[in-house]
């Protein structure tokens, strides 16, 4: 299938041209007798009236992004609560008043305990936003709250492994300067941030 307003290929099932932005209009039931149309892009609104209305701009990505990190501070603080309780509260307070050195508080199993705790909340961080996005809400918590799904670049909801892959890429934008990859997002014609580049992918309003 080809877009009718810019002549790109279509993949099946895709909800809108990923070139122009055009929606796309499924086969009509055939009558009895009578063959199906086929897939056909709808004559729909310009793209530059429809972008607007679909890509998810810099703030709402920032504040849904702020809600995601204050459910993940609250994780992350159990988590570590959970390391002191096995480290020692007579420990860290003997360091804090300092009848403890550092070099004795910071063992190697206290070491090993702390790098357990950063992998666990690093891999939990991983499988709630490959997951979220990739399951039927398209979303984090943060992105549900403010209506945004994650999409493929025609519309379609992606898979783990895309959405695992989108979570990595996200080292790759921390690492440009002064945050510029993410600024992407509120620059680019279809707002999108380094690692949606990357990964292929689009933050939508649902509408």
């Amino acid at each position: 299938m080809f877009c009718s307003k810019c002549g790109t290929q279509i993949p099946n099932g895709a909800a809108f041209c990923a070139a122009c932005g055009q929606s796309v209009v499924g086969p009509v039931p055939p009558a009895a007798g009578i063959p199906a149309a086929p897939l056909v892009a709808a004559p729909a609104r310009p793209i530059s009236a429809f972008a607007p209305s679909i890509y998810a701009g810099f703030w709402l990505r920032f504040v849904a992004y702020v809600i995601d990190s204050i459910l993940s501070g609250i994780v992350f603080g159990a988590l570590l609560l959970m390391g002191i309780a096995i480290v020692g509260f007579s420990s860290l307070k003997n360091l804090v008043q300092g009848s403890e050195s550092p070099d004795e508080f910071f063992a190697p199993e206290v070491i090993a305990i702390i790098l357990l705790i950063a992998g666990v909340f690093l891999i939990m961080h991983w499988i709630y936003f490959a997951w979220m996005e990739s399951s039927s809400n398209q979303g984090t918590l943060g992105k549900m709250a403010l209506g945004l799904i994650v999409t493929d670049l025609y519309g379609n909801r992606i898979t783990f492994a895309r959405a695992s892959g989108r979570f990595f890429a996200k080292i790759i934008t921390g690492l440009i300067p002064l945050f510029i990859g993410y600024i992407l997002a509120g620059i680019t014609e279809k707002k999108q941030a380094l690692h949606d580049m990357i990964a292929s992918c689009l933050v939508l309003r649902k509408t």
